[in-house]
Protein backbone atom coordinates (compact mmCIF):
# COMPACT_ATOMS: atom_id res chain seq x y z
CA UNK A 1 0.00 0.00 0.00
CA UNK A 2 1.24 3.64 -0.68
CA UNK A 3 1.54 6.33 1.46
CA UNK A 4 0.51 9.56 0.06
CA UNK A 5 0.57 12.62 1.70
CA UNK A 6 -0.61 16.15 1.19
CA UNK A 7 2.24 17.96 0.96
CA UNK A 8 -0.05 21.72 0.36
CA UNK A 9 -3.13 22.23 0.93
CA UNK A 10 -3.46 24.32 -1.88
CA UNK A 11 -6.49 24.56 -2.58
CA UNK A 12 -6.10 25.24 -6.24
CA UNK A 13 -9.50 25.94 -8.73
CA UNK A 14 -7.20 23.32 -11.30
CA UNK A 15 -3.88 22.62 -10.75
CA UNK A 16 -1.84 21.29 -13.08
CA UNK A 17 1.81 20.96 -14.76
CA UNK A 18 3.84 20.05 -11.98
CA UNK A 19 7.75 20.07 -12.66
CA UNK A 20 10.71 19.48 -10.82
CA UNK A 21 13.53 21.66 -10.91
CA UNK A 22 16.97 20.42 -9.87
CA UNK A 23 19.09 23.06 -10.41
CA UNK A 24 16.95 24.85 -7.12
CA UNK A 25 15.43 21.91 -5.46
CA UNK A 26 12.06 23.61 -6.51
CA UNK A 27 8.66 22.07 -7.85
CA UNK A 28 7.01 24.77 -10.11
CA UNK A 29 3.23 23.90 -10.88
CA UNK A 30 0.37 26.37 -11.75
CA UNK A 31 -3.26 26.86 -10.81
CA UNK A 32 -4.45 27.50 -14.15
CA UNK A 33 -7.83 29.47 -13.15
CA UNK A 34 -6.23 31.31 -10.84
CA UNK A 35 -3.43 32.82 -12.88
CA UNK A 36 -0.82 31.41 -10.66
CA UNK A 37 2.69 29.94 -10.28
CA UNK A 38 3.39 27.79 -7.41
CA UNK A 39 6.77 27.56 -6.29
CA UNK A 40 7.45 25.16 -3.80
CA UNK A 41 10.44 24.05 -1.71
CA UNK A 42 9.53 20.58 -0.31
CA UNK A 43 12.85 19.93 1.53
CA UNK A 44 14.37 22.41 3.76
CA UNK A 45 11.80 22.43 5.74
CA UNK A 46 8.27 23.18 2.78
CA UNK A 47 8.08 25.92 1.80
CA UNK A 48 5.21 27.54 -0.75
CA UNK A 49 4.77 30.81 -2.68
CA UNK A 50 2.88 31.63 -5.90
CA UNK A 51 3.44 34.34 -8.41
CA UNK A 52 0.36 36.08 -10.45
CA UNK A 53 1.05 35.69 -14.30
CA UNK A 54 -1.51 35.89 -17.40
CA UNK A 55 -4.71 34.04 -17.65
CA UNK A 56 -4.80 30.76 -18.69
CA UNK A 57 -0.84 29.90 -17.28
CA UNK A 58 -1.27 26.19 -18.25
CA UNK A 59 2.30 24.92 -18.10
CA UNK A 60 5.34 26.00 -16.98
CA UNK A 61 9.29 25.14 -17.90
CA UNK A 62 12.91 26.05 -16.14
CA UNK A 63 15.13 27.86 -19.08
CA UNK A 64 18.09 26.90 -19.78
CA UNK A 65 19.49 30.38 -19.98
CA UNK A 66 17.79 31.60 -16.74
CA UNK A 67 14.37 32.10 -15.45
CA UNK A 68 11.44 30.06 -16.83
CA UNK A 69 9.18 29.85 -19.84
CA UNK A 70 5.45 29.35 -20.11
CA UNK A 71 2.17 28.48 -21.49
CA UNK A 72 -0.96 31.62 -21.33
CA UNK A 73 -4.07 31.35 -22.97
CA UNK A 74 -2.28 32.83 -26.52
CA UNK A 75 0.48 30.99 -26.84
CA UNK A 76 4.31 30.62 -25.51
CA UNK A 77 6.44 33.37 -23.18
CA UNK A 78 9.88 33.60 -21.15
CA UNK A 79 8.87 34.73 -17.67
CA UNK A 80 11.47 36.25 -14.97
CA UNK A 81 10.29 35.21 -11.56
CA UNK A 82 12.59 37.73 -10.05
CA UNK A 83 11.19 40.53 -11.86
CA UNK A 84 7.60 39.27 -12.75
CA UNK A 85 8.14 40.46 -16.46
CA UNK A 86 6.68 38.46 -19.42
CA UNK A 87 8.31 37.84 -22.26
CA UNK A 88 6.52 37.01 -26.21
CA UNK A 89 8.14 34.19 -27.70
CA UNK A 90 5.57 32.94 -29.86
CA UNK A 91 1.71 33.76 -30.56
CA UNK A 92 -0.16 30.46 -31.61
CA UNK A 93 -3.71 31.01 -31.04
CA UNK A 94 -5.97 34.41 -31.35
CA UNK A 95 -9.28 34.84 -29.34
CA UNK A 96 -11.75 34.39 -32.31
CA UNK A 97 -10.67 30.62 -32.37
CA UNK A 98 -12.00 30.51 -28.58
CA UNK A 99 -9.54 28.10 -27.23
CA UNK A 100 -6.58 28.29 -24.46
CA UNK A 101 -3.36 26.46 -24.42
CA UNK A 102 -2.99 23.39 -22.26
CA UNK A 103 -0.14 20.69 -20.69
CA UNK A 104 3.43 21.57 -21.81
CA UNK A 105 6.86 19.97 -21.99
CA UNK A 106 9.64 19.84 -23.80
CA UNK A 107 11.27 17.42 -25.68
CA UNK A 108 14.43 15.64 -25.38
CA UNK A 109 16.58 18.63 -27.69
CA UNK A 110 14.58 21.47 -25.10
CA UNK A 111 12.02 22.08 -28.08
CA UNK A 112 8.28 23.29 -26.36
CA UNK A 113 5.23 21.06 -27.19
CA UNK A 114 1.95 22.23 -25.99
CA UNK A 115 -1.53 21.66 -27.23
CA UNK A 116 -4.79 23.87 -27.26
CA UNK A 117 -8.34 23.13 -25.89
CA UNK A 118 -12.25 25.12 -26.61
CA UNK A 119 -12.89 27.23 -23.65
CA UNK A 120 -16.69 26.02 -24.77
CA UNK A 121 -16.34 22.27 -25.50
CA UNK A 122 -15.72 22.63 -29.35
CA UNK A 123 -14.95 19.02 -30.35
CA UNK A 124 -12.01 19.30 -32.48
CA UNK A 125 -11.04 22.66 -31.75
CA UNK A 126 -7.50 22.11 -30.51
CA UNK A 127 -4.18 21.46 -31.94
CA UNK A 128 -0.77 20.34 -30.57
CA UNK A 129 1.97 22.19 -31.52
CA UNK A 130 5.92 22.74 -31.34
CA UNK A 131 8.47 25.35 -30.51
CA UNK A 132 11.81 25.11 -31.55
CA UNK A 133 14.82 26.56 -29.97
CA UNK A 134 14.50 29.69 -32.72
CA UNK A 135 10.78 30.25 -31.32
CA UNK A 136 9.28 29.01 -34.81
CA UNK A 137 6.08 27.48 -34.02
CA UNK A 138 4.63 24.40 -36.64
CA UNK A 139 1.51 22.31 -35.50
CA UNK A 140 2.31 18.29 -35.02
CA UNK A 141 -0.96 17.38 -34.58
CA UNK A 142 -4.44 18.62 -35.77
CA UNK A 143 -8.00 18.04 -34.75
CA UNK A 144 -7.52 17.67 -30.97
CA UNK A 145 -10.51 17.72 -28.57
CA UNK A 146 -8.50 18.53 -25.16
CA UNK A 147 -4.95 18.69 -25.82
CA UNK A 148 -3.15 17.22 -22.82
CA UNK A 149 -0.34 14.71 -21.65
CA UNK A 150 3.13 14.47 -22.96
CA UNK A 151 5.73 12.14 -22.33
CA UNK A 152 9.01 10.88 -24.51
CA UNK A 153 10.49 7.12 -23.85
CA UNK A 154 14.14 7.82 -22.89
CA UNK A 155 15.74 7.41 -25.97
CA UNK A 156 13.53 10.28 -27.40
CA UNK A 157 12.26 8.42 -30.37
CA UNK A 158 8.55 7.74 -29.43
CA UNK A 159 6.35 10.80 -27.77
CA UNK A 160 3.08 9.80 -26.29
CA UNK A 161 0.22 12.07 -26.32
CA UNK A 162 -3.32 12.39 -24.45
CA UNK A 163 -6.56 13.60 -25.93
CA UNK A 164 -8.50 13.57 -22.48
CA UNK A 165 -12.04 12.84 -23.99
CA UNK A 166 -11.06 10.05 -26.24
CA UNK A 167 -9.91 8.51 -23.24
CA UNK A 168 -6.66 7.25 -25.47
CA UNK A 169 -2.74 7.99 -25.06
CA UNK A 170 -1.48 8.18 -28.35
CA UNK A 171 1.60 7.03 -29.21
CA UNK A 172 3.70 8.77 -31.97
CA UNK A 173 7.24 7.80 -34.16
CA UNK A 174 9.10 10.57 -33.28
CA UNK A 175 12.09 12.33 -35.25
CA UNK A 176 14.26 13.80 -32.59
CA UNK A 177 16.94 15.98 -35.36
CA UNK A 178 13.21 17.95 -36.71
CA UNK A 179 10.81 17.18 -33.96
CA UNK A 180 8.06 15.94 -36.72
CA UNK A 181 5.70 12.90 -35.52
CA UNK A 182 4.43 9.65 -37.83
CA UNK A 183 2.83 6.81 -37.33
CA UNK A 184 -0.09 7.22 -34.99
CA UNK A 185 -1.43 4.92 -32.96
CA UNK A 186 -3.29 4.08 -30.08
CA UNK A 187 -1.25 2.53 -27.18
CA UNK A 188 -3.46 2.55 -23.79
CA UNK A 189 -7.29 2.83 -23.27
CA UNK A 190 -8.64 3.86 -20.23
CA UNK A 191 -12.01 2.15 -19.07
CA UNK A 192 -14.93 4.78 -19.19
CA UNK A 193 -15.37 4.00 -14.66
CA UNK A 194 -11.70 4.65 -13.94
CA UNK A 195 -12.66 8.83 -15.44
CA UNK A 196 -10.53 10.69 -17.78
CA UNK A 197 -6.59 10.34 -18.83
CA UNK A 198 -5.27 14.27 -18.19
CA UNK A 199 -1.77 14.96 -17.16
CA UNK A 200 0.93 12.13 -17.48
CA UNK A 201 5.05 11.65 -16.77
CA UNK A 202 7.31 8.88 -17.81
CA UNK A 203 9.60 6.67 -15.40
CA UNK A 204 13.02 5.38 -15.61
CA UNK A 205 12.03 1.93 -17.18
CA UNK A 206 9.47 3.60 -19.38
CA UNK A 207 6.30 3.26 -18.08
CA UNK A 208 4.02 5.88 -17.76
CA UNK A 209 1.86 7.37 -15.32
CA UNK A 210 -1.05 9.12 -15.34
CA UNK A 211 -3.33 11.14 -13.17
CA UNK A 212 -7.07 10.30 -13.76
CA UNK A 213 -9.77 13.27 -13.92
CA UNK A 214 -12.96 11.78 -12.24
CA UNK A 215 -11.26 9.05 -11.38
CA UNK A 216 -9.93 9.61 -7.89
CA UNK A 217 -6.51 8.05 -8.50
CA UNK A 218 -2.65 7.87 -10.36
CA UNK A 219 -2.04 4.39 -12.88
CA UNK A 220 1.12 3.24 -14.15
CA UNK A 221 0.75 1.63 -17.82
CA UNK A 222 2.72 -0.81 -19.74
CA UNK A 223 2.95 1.91 -23.44
CA UNK A 224 4.24 -1.28 -24.99
CA UNK A 225 1.07 -3.60 -23.96
CA UNK A 226 -1.59 -1.47 -22.89
CA UNK A 227 -1.83 -3.12 -19.38
CA UNK A 228 -2.18 -1.39 -16.47
CA UNK A 229 0.11 -2.35 -13.94
CA UNK A 230 -0.84 -0.53 -10.75
CA UNK A 231 -3.00 2.25 -9.11
CA UNK A 232 -2.32 4.57 -6.59
CA UNK A 233 -5.11 5.82 -5.07
CA UNK A 234 -5.31 9.91 -4.15
CA UNK A 235 -8.17 11.55 -1.58
CA UNK A 236 -9.01 13.89 -4.30
CA UNK A 237 -11.34 13.04 -7.38
CA UNK A 238 -9.94 15.65 -10.04
CA UNK A 239 -6.36 14.05 -10.23
CA UNK A 240 -4.74 16.20 -12.67
CA UNK A 241 -0.74 15.58 -13.46
CA UNK A 242 2.25 14.25 -11.29
CA UNK A 243 5.58 14.07 -11.95
CA UNK A 244 8.80 12.64 -10.31
CA UNK A 245 10.75 15.33 -8.10
CA UNK A 246 13.00 14.84 -4.90
CA UNK A 247 17.03 15.07 -4.37
CA UNK A 248 16.56 11.28 -5.92
CA UNK A 249 14.00 11.80 -8.24
CA UNK A 250 12.18 8.73 -6.39
CA UNK A 251 9.11 10.85 -5.61
CA UNK A 252 6.22 11.42 -7.36
CA UNK A 253 4.40 14.94 -7.03
CA UNK A 254 0.78 15.07 -8.09
CA UNK A 255 -1.92 18.10 -8.57
CA UNK A 256 -5.38 17.95 -8.36
CA UNK A 257 -8.37 20.63 -8.66
CA UNK A 258 -11.59 21.38 -6.66
CA UNK A 259 -13.55 23.78 -9.66
CA UNK A 260 -16.90 22.35 -10.41
CA UNK A 261 -17.08 20.59 -7.27
CA UNK A 262 -20.10 21.52 -5.08
CA UNK A 263 -20.00 21.51 -1.06
CA UNK A 264 -21.20 17.91 -0.08
CA UNK A 265 -18.54 16.73 -2.58
CA UNK A 266 -15.90 19.09 -0.99
CA UNK A 267 -16.62 17.82 2.55
CA UNK A 268 -16.07 14.74 0.58
CA UNK A 269 -12.45 15.48 -0.47
CA UNK A 270 -11.98 18.71 1.87
CA UNK A 271 -7.76 18.79 -0.17
CA UNK A 272 -9.20 18.54 -3.43
CA UNK A 273 -7.12 21.65 -4.91
CA UNK A 274 -4.11 20.18 -3.04
CA UNK A 275 -0.01 18.89 -3.73
CA UNK A 276 0.37 15.40 -2.89
CA UNK A 277 3.45 13.28 -2.64
CA UNK A 278 3.80 9.32 -2.58
CA UNK A 279 7.21 7.69 -3.49
CA UNK A 280 6.64 4.35 -5.25
CA UNK A 281 9.77 2.81 -5.58
CA UNK A 282 11.31 3.82 -8.99
CA UNK A 283 12.80 6.78 -10.17
CA UNK A 284 11.57 9.43 -13.18
CA UNK A 285 13.71 11.07 -15.57
CA UNK A 286 15.27 14.72 -15.10
CA UNK A 287 13.00 17.73 -16.41
CA UNK A 288 14.30 18.74 -20.30
CA UNK A 289 14.80 22.76 -20.03
CA UNK A 290 13.86 24.88 -22.90
CA UNK A 291 17.18 25.59 -24.77
CA UNK A 292 15.64 28.53 -26.37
Amino acid sequence: MYEVSLVYDAQAQLGEGPVWDPTNARLYWVDILASRIHICDPIHPFTSSYIEVGPYVSSVIPRQSGGLVLTLQDGFYAFNPESSELTLLATVEGPELGNRMNDGKCDPTGRYLAGSMSLNDQTGNGKLYSMDVDHTVKTLVSEVNLSNGLAWTPDGTTLYFIDTPTRQVFAFDYEIATGSVCNRRVAITVPEAEGFPDGMTIDSEGMLWIAHWGGWQVTRWNPVTGEKLLSVPIPASQVTSCTFGGPELNELFITTARVGLDAEQLAAQPHAGGLFRVKVGITGLPVERFRG
